[in-house]
């Protein structure tokens, strides 16, 4: 298993099988200026200020990256870029999409170095540190979209390197690939051993549960792992990862715990190494086994879902990701001219008298529930709450008072006129302290009245109410909910907070979603910056080809700008679209919870 958390600068860690120590010369000339840009960038994905990141072909210590706590360093392999290093800027959010793949192995390693505090024990080669490091693999993703929803879409785009990296010695793929053997996926050499089955069930089974991963694309392997390991079994190693995935970050004891009961259920032999596969084993002699097959149609799966980067031209950038700027401010300009439209169809208030009537119906208002009441003031406090910035305190240094003299800087002053040298010490110190202003919330949610979404119809205006009402307690927190349909309604206006709950039906035929985003992003200015962005989307995603790729559009540019997008849906056969984080809900009635829990996030992001 390719490591991605390194203890120290050798290349091998804890349960690995690493290559032996390869001299890789330091990054130079464009590797070193992409080195600086990504650690510029990685400082957002990780809120540290001491990280840096390294990118040159052939580093990363056998994996497509690494992370090397003691040196607080992240390693790329260049290699995977799939461009010339020159044209890219990864501290622009719309360069990033040129290299989905190198740009998501730096967020996984962005989530170790976040929330990879436990430490394994140093030196020690057992199948239970191999367990509980594979655990880790899920857990830091899983927290790191509770971070940040956004960087799902990254997530997935890395999955097929590092899990192929897990597996196999990863091929370097071409200057144009973005993907494992440039427009396929690998299959790896995986023995039909419980022991195998378990690693991949750890590796991506555990991504499906934490988010990352859809049920649809692992349903093969689902199959493939219980013929091996048995229902009941695969039912035991899902309860421990769902523990992982909750497990505090520096909680070394649980998940090592976690990694001796991993083998106990596997019949594996906690404090030995992984056992090999026995002789006339099935993928032991290294043909494909069906096992390695299904891992392979999982990825193929992945692959298929995620966007590919535009063509490179021969000036080395993207035409549309990276387009010429003049072009860039004309489409921007565009996007924007549509949205205002969109908004005041919407939101004007000559519309306001024909709400109730016609297609995409308002049925009628009715007075807030006793619990709803109470919900919107939870929400208030907590929102409050997360706003809370606390006092930020900076210490100046200064060659007269007011502030604390330091002795040191009072001799080194006394030294310098001793000298004749006009003194430059500054021997007076002084804190101080102020408050940092506390990001608004900018919240829109958006729901499909088709008559799929009829059971979440009451839910979503109860949700919508009770945000509505908590967001007019928060200031310059605004917030507004469409309904989209035949045609697109308002059901509750931004900067006014409503008395009743607006109720609606879901009963239409088609669904205008892209001038539901463009109303919600127009009057919210969800693509602005200086503000805490969510937008809600409560749909089965069952829409017409104009409505997925236009809407594509909107939701591409919305998650480039820094909003947040949540996808709610009733059931996993749903069709969310890329950049979207997805939550599927046993009980509508958790709508407003999952919703609450998005904005604050949203809040502590900005």
């Amino acid at each position: 298993m390719a490591t991605h958390v390194i203890a120290a600068s050798a290349p091998t860690g804890p349960g690995s099988a690493a290559p032996p120590t390869v001299t890789v010369p330091a990054p130079s000339g464009a590797w070193l200026a992409l080195s600086a840009a990504f650690t510029d960038a990685v400082t957002d994905l990780t809120d540290r200020e001491d990280l840096a990141v390294r990118c040159a072909p052939g580093l990363g210590r056998g994996a497509p990256g690494c992370f090397l706590p003691a040196l607080a360093t992240i390693e790329l392999d260049g290699a995977h870029l799939g461009q010339q290093p020159g044209t890219c800027d990864p501290t622009r959010p719309a360069d990033r999409n040129r290299y989905p793949a190198l740009w998501g192995v730096l967020t996984h390693e962005a989530a170790h170095a976040t929330h990879t505090c436990w430490t394994p024990p140093a030196g020690v080669s057992a199948a239970a540190v191999d367990a509980a490091l594979a655990l880790e693999e899920s857990r830091i993703e899983a927290a790191q979209i509770r971070r940040r929803p956004a960087d799902r879409r990254w997530l997935r785009a890395s999955t097929i390197r590092l899990v192929l990296a897990d597996y196999t010695t990863p091929t370097t793929p071409g200057p144009s690939s973005s993907h494992p053997s440039g427009s396929a996926v690998t299959t790896p050499h995986m023995a039909m051993t419980p022991w195998n089955a378990g690693r991949a069930a750890a590796l991506l089974l555990a991504r499906t549960d934490a988010g990352i991963l859809k049920d649809k694309e692992t349903a093969s392997l689902t199959a493939e792992i219980t013929t091996i390991v048995g229902p009941s079994r695969l039912s035991a190693l899902s309860a421990l990862w769902h523990i992982a995935h909750v497990t505090d970050d520096d909680d070394t004891e649980t998940m090592l715990d976690l990694g001796r009961r991993w083998c106990r259920i596997l019949g594996t032999a906690p404090d030995k190494p992984a056992p090999p596969p026995a002789p006339g084993t099935p993928g032991a002699s290294g043909d494909p086994s069906p096992l390695a097959k299904a891992i392979r149609a999982t990825l193929s799966a992945v692959y298929a879902a995620t966007p590919r980067p535009a063509p490179t031209g021969a000036s080395g950038r993207t035409g549309m990701a990276n387009p010429d700027p003049a072009e860039e401010r004309r489409r921007e300009k565009q996007a924007r001219q549509e949205a205002d439209r969109a908004a005041r169809r919407v939101f004007a208030p000559s519309t306001q008298a024909t709400q109730p009537r016609g297609r995409t119906a308002i049925t009628g208002t009715r007075p807030p529930r006793p619990e709803e009441q109470a919900a919107a003031r939870r929400l208030a406090r907590k929102l409050r709450a997360a706003s809370h910035r606390d006092r930020v305190t900076t210490t100046r240094t200064s060659p007269t008072p007011p502030g604390r003299l330091t002795m040191r800087g009072a001799l080194a002053a006394d030294a310098q006129r001793a000298a004749g040298v006009t003194p430059t010490a500054e021997p007076f110190t002084q804190a101080v302290r102020r408050h940092v202003p506390a990001p608004p919330l900018r919240l829109g949610i958006a729901c499909d009245v088709s008559g799929s979404m009829n059971a979440l119809a009451g839910p979503v205006a109860s949700a919508a109410w009770i945000m509505a009402r908590a967001a007019g307690h928060l200031p310059d927190a605004l917030a507004a909910t469409v309904i989209f349909g035949t045609r697109v309604r308002a059901v509750t206006h931004p900067g006014k907070t409503p008395t009743d709950v607006t109720e609606f039906a879901a009963e239409d035929s088609r669904e205008d979603f892209v001038q539901g985003v463009d109303a919600l992003d127009s009057t919210l200015g969800l693509t602005r910056t200086g503000a805490g962005r969510l937008l809600v989307i409560v749909s089965d995603g069952i829409f017409r080809d104009d409505q997925l790729k236009e809407g594509q559009k909107r939701i591409d540019r919305l998650t480039i700008a820094g909003c947040a997008v949540l996808w709610l849906a009733l059931s996993g056969d749903v069709t969310a679209m890329n950049g979207t984080h997805l939550v599927t809900l046993t009980d509508p009635a958790a709508a407003a919870d999952a919703i609450a829990t998005a904005a604050i996030h949203a809040i502590r992001s900005a």
